[in-house]
């Protein structure tokens, strides 16, 4: 037997944008805009749906896990990108590159679950009002959190290990922002067609079934809601729907546009917009999800400005109690 010693690089190198390293502080202005926007937004939907009871029903409920999962995923490629562009900070530890790879891919496939569950929500509501309480219980939520994290963990833990098992003694250098799958992989110095094809059907076997469940879903959703008799309960139906396609419409095509092209379109598109482009499937979502259903959801606008308004009325209240100060003035 050969005794065959995998070689790992102690760190990566990670380029940022090539061919744009001019631009990089420029570049860090939006996208530290975007950043603070997606996280003050989630953090306030957060704020909102937790504090108000009203709100504790499945489908805010499941609102609420997109957002918390919002914010880790742009939490896990934003900063070190920034990092790049602020302090010139390319270097990342092997081990670190691959937590990230993990992560990164685990929070997008639990997303995509529940966006799988938000669809399959609305189905219930809007299709099968009469039933909804049945089928969307507590016990029901729990076993679709349970699931989609079992389901991601195991479909996302086979890329790390097929990223470890491979010699990096070629070159240890990252054209990219953040630490991705296929251009790690492409660093290695052995073939990676094992990588590539498990990387496909990975990504098709779960965001891909799930974007199809997902579609079909929304086809007989919009078919009921236009045979509702009622115009008022049609157009309140369609709004929430809207909502809904608008955050999938968001998620979904810029993340397989840049999953394709960067094995399909690498002749053709500039590095630089690929590596834009996988850039912007890890913050535009995050970043215009709360902005998105914050708009278009009634309830959710009423419950912000109630907590405005009670925030507002708190500090009037308190500036115009008189202090112990004036009394004892007033005394005297």
């Amino acid at each position: 037997m050969l005794n065959v010693s995998v070689f790992h690089p102690d760190h990566f190198i990670l380029l940022g944008i090539p061919g744009m390293e001019d631009l990089h502080l420029l570049l860090s202005i939006p996208f530290s805009l975007m950043y603070v926007v997606a996280l003050f937004g989630n953090c306030t939907l957060i704020l909102v749906i937790s504090t108000n009871e009203q709100l504790h029903q499945p489908m805010y409920i499941f609102l609420g896990m997109l957002t918390i999962t919002d914010v880790l995923l742009c939490s896990s490629a934003v900063p070190k990108t920034l990092s790049i562009f602020w302090f010139k900070s390319h270097a990342i530890l092997f081990d670190c590159c691959l937590v990230q790879i993990f992560f990164i891919h685990y929070l997008f496939v639990i997303e995509s679950s529940i966006l799988l569950t938000m669809a399959y929500d609305r189905y219930i509501a809007i299709c099968s009002p009469l039933n909804y309480t049945t089928i969307i219980t507590a016990s029901f939520i729990r076993r679709t959190v349970l699931l989609a994290i079992i389901r991601a963990f195991c479909i996302i833990t086979p890329l790390v290990i097929l990223l470890n098992r491979l010699p990096y003694n070629q070159s240890n250098i990252i054209p990219h922002t953040y630490c991705e799958h296929i251009a790690m992989a492409h660093r290695a110095s052995a073939d990676i067609t094992v990588n590539s094809v498990y990387g496909l059907v990975a990504a098709f076997s779960s965001t891909g079934v799930d974007m199809i469940l997902i579609v079909v879903s929304y086809g007989v959703i919009i078919q009921t809601v236009l045979r509702l008799p009622n115009s008022e309960a049609r157009s309140k139906a369609f709004n929430t729907t809207m909502s809904h396609v608008c955050v999938i419409l968001l998620f979904y095509l810029p993340a397989f546009f840049s999953f394709i092209a960067h094995r399909a379109g690498q002749a053709k598109i500039p590095p630089s917009a690929l590596i834009l482009l996988a850039n912007l499937y890890v913050i535009i979502p995050p970043m215009m999800n709360p902005i998105i259903y914050g708009i278009r959801t009634r309830e959710i606008r009423q419950r912000l400005a109630a907590m405005l308004c009670k925030n507002t009325m708190r500090k009037l209240s308190s500036a115009s109690r008189p202090s112990p100060y004036s009394k004892s003035i007033i005394l005297l």
